[in-house]
């Protein structure tokens, strides 16, 4: 006779085999369970399918597909995946100058000069690690010509931390690259600190689009939704990222598996509740996911398709999970713990390279960045007392602890 231990831990087992562990892929819902792969498919081909919603994107006066393909993967190998996305709607691709050393881009360029077609079809965006405007012209100019077109749709700086970060040498720079015709909007991706730059952006004026890290547990922020009043009053359009809510601290609890099996009711994996609550925001144009196979392109599909809402049950039980692992994520708010470590230490960077080692599973991703860092800054991960950022942390996250760690496993 099976203990309760067993019980649960084989409860937990099934779960996790049908995806609810771990965020390294998505599965289907019950609903598409009932197909396979190849139906999908078949279904493509034959146009007996349904396509991704879409969005009206700020103030541009351009529709964009609620889902957007994230370009961190292997594009070059993945060139029937891109064709897929087309078919079923996935039409706002999203890469980066830096991602996979440029192979992002290359693949889409290779893509586009397969099929010059799709270019008008597809919404582009990239970006630039530099902020100067020589140095944004010198990527972008590599950007057009990795991915072989003439212009891209939207540009943005990558990674913003601070709104002092840009100014009216970019926005000069901006009314340049636009009356060119490389660009067609610009603003800026940010991980850190995101309700500051949001507030900051929708003061400049000329901002088109930011992409931020936007989840169940950000969302029902008073800073967060303050922010995202203000960019819809500005007519910024706005993508979520960082959807699945990771942290730097990877966490199973009992709430989960209940959350999870609620979800499953309603027909859905917990990773597509979690894009839905999302959703609900008729505010945020899109969200974007890194999807690297069928499966996950399949799922995050069915999700933006499927037109059910999630119950008051369902929200409940996110709010409930997301308070009980509030001390496993890490909500970017760096200025707060970095400013009492006196900028020796990027805690909140570091904490996303442990998101992306424990929650994506990219582990040489996550030991290069943290490799980028100076070496003197790689020293102080060890060394510095944390005593006082981990009082200022909202969090309550052992900062001290996951700093350490950070050192040791991503070495």
């Amino acid at each position: 006779m099976m203990s309760n231990r067993e019980k649960t831990l084989t409860r937990r087992q099934w779960l996790k085999s049908i995806g609810i562990g771990g965020l390294g892929s998505l599965v289907l819902s019950t609903n598409a369970m009932a197909g396979t792969q190849k139906d999908w498919l078949s279904s493509a081909e034959n146009g007996d399918h349904k396509t991704v919603p879409t969005r009206p994107f700020g103030k541009t006066g351009v529709d964009v597909s609620i889902l957007s393909l994230g370009g961190m993967f292997d594009i070059p190998s993945n060139q029937l995946l891109l064709r897929q996305a087309l078919k079923w709607g996935v039409t706002h691709w999203d890469t980066a100058n830096s991602y996979g050393g440029g192979k992002s881009e290359e693949g889409i360029g290779k893509f586009f000069s397969k099929y010059p077609e799709e270019r008008k079809k597809v919404f582009l965006v990239t970006k630039s690690g530099d902020r100067d405007p020589k140095g944004l012209t010198r990527l972008l100019n590599r950007s057009l010509e990795r991915m072989q077109t003439s212009y891209v749709d939207l540009y943005f700086v990558h990674g913003l931390r601070d709104i002092d970060e840009i100014n009216k040498d970019t926005r000069q720079w901006v009314e340049q690259a636009k009356a060119q015709g490389k660009i067609k909007f610009f603003g800026f991706s940010t991980h850190r600190n995101m309700e500051r730059c949001m507030l900051g952006a929708a003061g400049l004026g000329w901002i088109d689009g930011i992409m931020m890290t936007y989840n169940f547990r950000l969302m029902h922020s008073e800073d967060m939704k303050r922010a995202v009043d203000a960019c819809v009053q500005a007519g910024i359009g706005l993508t979520a990222m960082k959807t699945q809510g990771g942290g730097p601290v990877r966490t199973e609890t009992e709430s989960e598996l209940k959350m999870a099996g609620q979800f499953l009711k309603q027909g859905f994996t917990d990773k597509q509740a979690k894009l839905k609550a999302v959703w609900e925001n008729p505010h945020i144009a899109n969200i974007c996911s890194q999807m690297p196979n069928v499966t996950v392109l399949m799922s995050n599909v069915d999700a933006a398709c499927n037109r059910t809402k999630l119950s008051a049950e369902s929200k409940k039980l996110l709010d409930v999970y997301a308070g009980e692992t509030r001390a496993a994520y890490c909500a970017g708010c760096g200025h707060l713990c970095e400013s009492a470590l006196k900028g020796q230490v990027p805690v909140s960077d570091v904490m996303r390279y442990m998101m992306y080692y424990h929650h994506y599973t990219h582990h040489d991703e996550a030991r290069c960045a943290l490799a980028r860092l100076p070496r003197k800054t790689r020293k102080h991960l060890c060394a510095l007392d944390y005593a006082a950022a981990e009082r200022r942390c909202p969090q309550h996250l052992e900062i001290g602890k996951l700093m350490r760690q950070a050192a040791e496993l991503l070495a």
